[in-house]
Formats: C-alpha cells, structure tokens, sequence
C-alpha cells in the first residue's frame, strides 16, 4: 500500500499514544489494504468528484488524534465515559470505541456526501465485525455494545441527531478540530473559479493551527490559531456548533483569533 509522508507520519503518532488492546487494532486497521482502499476513495469522491475537501485517511487519522487526545485529558481528569458510568465496559473499551469510529467515520464518502453517516455503517459494519471478532473472541456482550457504540460514534458525527455519550462526543469534536489548512488545500488549488460554498474553502485556509491541551478550569483547551478573520467563520460554523451539540462541550474551553492578537473566547 503506497502512503503519503504525512498519512506515515500520522500513523506513527497515533500508534505511540496507544498501547494494549487499542494498539492492536490501530494496528490491525491501519495495515489492512481493503480499509486503506476505502478511504482512499472517500477522498477521490470527496475531492476529485465533489471539489470538496479532505475525508480520506489522513483526515481520518487526524481526526483520531484530535479526539484520543481529548480522550487522554478527559480520563486524567477523573472523568467517567458511559461504558464505564453505565457498568458495560472498562476505559480501554471506551478508548476502542473512539478509535475505531474515527477512523471509520467517513467511508461512506465512497458513496457520496449526502447521509454518507448511514453509508459509513454499512461499509464499516464488516470491518467492525472483523475487528470485534479478532479482539472481543470471547465475550458476546461486549461485541454488541462496543459496535453499537462505535455506531453511534460514526452514526452522530455529522451533528444532526441527538447523540448521548462521551464516546460518541469526542468522535464528533475531534473530526471538527481537523481544519486546519492543508485539508483544503487541494481544492484550493484545483479551481479559481469563484461558486457557492466557497466561504469554507477560504475560511479553512485561513486555519494555521488547532492546538488541544489541558484547559485553565476544565480539562479540555482548543485553541484555534487564524491568519486572517476569515477563519471565524470555520470556527463558528463547523467546530462551535459540533461542540455545541456535543456531551463533551461541559468540559471543553474554546479560544479562536488570528496569530499574535487577543484570543476570542467562545467556551
């Protein structure tokens, strides 16, 4: 399977932050050719097809980051995902639940943009299925509730139904963390030629950096750094509004201004 640097570079980090179980399947998904193939077409429809912007692996991948970083600073704030709340699972199972709908959350852009979440199930279901059987061999209860929350991680991050969990929070913050720059940067190059829907393109350009660490009074700090204004509009219309609809946003601070200027607090 041919890689890009950044797609390697990317992989790299995320297997160095996991370890046990996680690692495995990290492992497992990202040396699997078929799912490699599929993400790799979400990006042909998604950019070559559609003159949209990344949803191929390496957005995939950085959305993973974004959420098992946020993941990390949740557990080591004490805080309780719902397989735990709720008795069903321990924190490693909630750390898979995470991984597996970031990196599967848009294969279903193989299809086409629209309701590509429902498309995302049922190309991911099987590898779900593969996963679960591999790693999960002898407990059935697990099985099912692990892929109903991996579902509902792939099933929510669109924000526009109701989703309840943790889990399924952080799958939808960490794919609207990923907008920085070089996700438009493709279809930024392939037209000039001005058409609606523009204003994300151009706003997305103006992101040069989205930075999570611990937050000042709650355990989570995103920080977007802008070149220019335009990237309000990323910020407030993509990530915002994924927050907002997200479990996570109580414990979620949100800065966004252009490079060496005061910070706009939104959260």
């Amino acid at each position: 399977m041919k890689k890009s640097m950044k797609q390697t570079n990317l992989e790299k980090k995320l297997l160095d932050s996991l370890s046990g179980r996680a690692l495995g399947i990290a492992e497992f998904i990202l040396n699997d050719e078929e799912i490699q193939l599929l993400q790799d077409y979400a990006n042909t429809v998604s950019i070559k097809r559609l003159g949209y912007n990344d949803h191929g692996p390496v957005h995939m991948r950085k959305a993973a980051l974004y959420a098992l970083t946020m993941f990390d600073l949740l557990a080591a704030a004490g805080i309780r995902f719902n397989l735990q709340t709720e008795g069903t699972g321990e924190l490693e199972d909630s750390r898979v639940v995470v991984l597996v709908a970031s990196l599967l959350h848009d294969v279903g852009m193989t299809v086409g943009r629209a309701s590509h979440e429902y498309m995302s199930l049922i190309l991911a279901k099987p590898i779900i299925e593969k996963i679960l059987n591999n790693f999960y061999p002898e407990d059935a209860a697990k099985r099912v509730i692990i892929r109903s929350m991996i579902f509902e991680g792939i099933f929510g991050h669109m924000a526009n139904r109701s989703i309840e969990s943790l889990e399924a929070g952080l799958v939808l913050v960490g794919d609207g963390c990923d907008m920085e720059r070089g996700r438009a940067r493709i279809t930024s190059l392939m037209t000039d030629k001005p058409r609606v829907g523009d204003i994300h393109k151009y706003s997305s350009t103006a992101i040069q950096k989205v930075i999570i660490s611990p937050g000042e009074e709650k355990p989570i700090r995103i920080l977007v750094e802008m070149n220019q204004s335009a990237g309000f509009f990323q910020v407030e219309e993509v990530l915002f509004s994924k927050i907002s609809f997200s479990p996570v946003k109580p414990y979620i601070e949100l800065y966004a201004g252009v490079k060496d200027s005061d910070m706009m607090k939104y959260l």
